[in-house]
């Protein structure tokens, strides 16, 4: 299993960055993926998520109506756009996959989604600098 992060770089505040996420080596349509974020010193925090069995989507309140997460199915590859980019959204962003969703309880998924404890794996992480 390999989760391979790209599209981290500096930007302004105001600007955009898309950031993408391709699985390896597990069943992508029976996952979920999450993006987390991490500064120094900090916890990691979930961001956004996405499950790929029916597309359920979740949001940190922080990110909510700046960023967009999306799947291609065809690349195993989860998209997460950044919007209206702040210097507090600087850090490291990791995605992680949780494996075998359809037989987990709707409520598990959805409480699990933005929780590092629903995840099994992990990526590298790629960094975003936002600069004012």
């Amino acid at each position: 299993v390999q989760l391979v992060e790209s599209g981290g770089g500096l930007a302004q505040v105001g600007g955009s960055l898309r950031l993408s996420c391709k699985g390896f080596g597990f069943a992508f349509d029976d996952s979920a993926i999450g993006w987390f974020r991490q500064a120094p010193g900090q916890e990691r925090e979930g961001v956004s998520a996405i499950t790929i069995t029916d597309d359920t989507t979740d949001y940190a309140d922080s990110v909510k109506g700046r960023f967009t997460i999306s799947s291609d199915t065809s690349k195993n590859t989860v998209y997460l756009q950044l919007n209206s980019l702040t210097p507090e959204d600087s850090g490291t962003y990791i995605c992680g996959a949780a494996h075998g969703i359809r037989r987990l309880e709707n409520l598990t998924v959805r409480l699990g989604l933005l929780n590092a404890w629903f995840y099994d794996n992990w990526g590298q992480g790629t960094q975003v600098t936002v600069s004012s």
